[in-house]
């Protein structure tokens, strides 16, 4: 690459992961401030590693998770199961059954995921508690 950019500064991607746990006013400046941070990530330790993304996902905060991806975040099986985006959540587990199991940040399983995602992500609970496709 010759194009090198610094990182971004750690304690902003803190924030920022931390504030996307819940607070969709600060997650908006700091992406206004650094656009760059929509796919950054934090380790919380032991390779616990979460993005704005993850953090939205796994509270079921649609607003936050929806603002990110508009602005270039990377969807994963997590942000779609409590999406309800069952398409795309069976499309995934269909290429690699072995996600029905996954955890995301924290250890948070994917139905975890989809129960957060309340009544929207109703569909992708019935999926993931219908037998698996063999």
């Amino acid at each position: 690459m010759t194009d090198e950019k610094p990182p971004i500064d750690r304690e902003l991607v803190a924030e920022f992961v931390l504030k996307s746990h819940g607070d969709l006013g600060i997650v908006k400046q700091l992406v206004e401030r650094e656009p760059e941070i929509v796919n950054a990530a934090w380790d919380w330790g032991a390779g616990d590693w979460e993005t704005g993304l993850g953090a939205a996902a796994h509270v079921g905060r649609r607003d936050i998770a929806e603002y990110l991806l508009a602005h270039g975040a990377r969807k994963d099986v997590f942000a779609a199961a409590m999406l309800g985006e069952v398409d795309v959540v069976r499309a995934m587990l269909d290429a690699q059954p072995e996600l029905r199991e996954a955890r995301g940040p924290h250890g948070i399983s994917l139905r975890a995921h989809a129960e957060a995602g309340g009544e929207q992500a109703r569909n992708v609970l019935d999926l993931l508690q219908a037998a698996p496709v063999s």
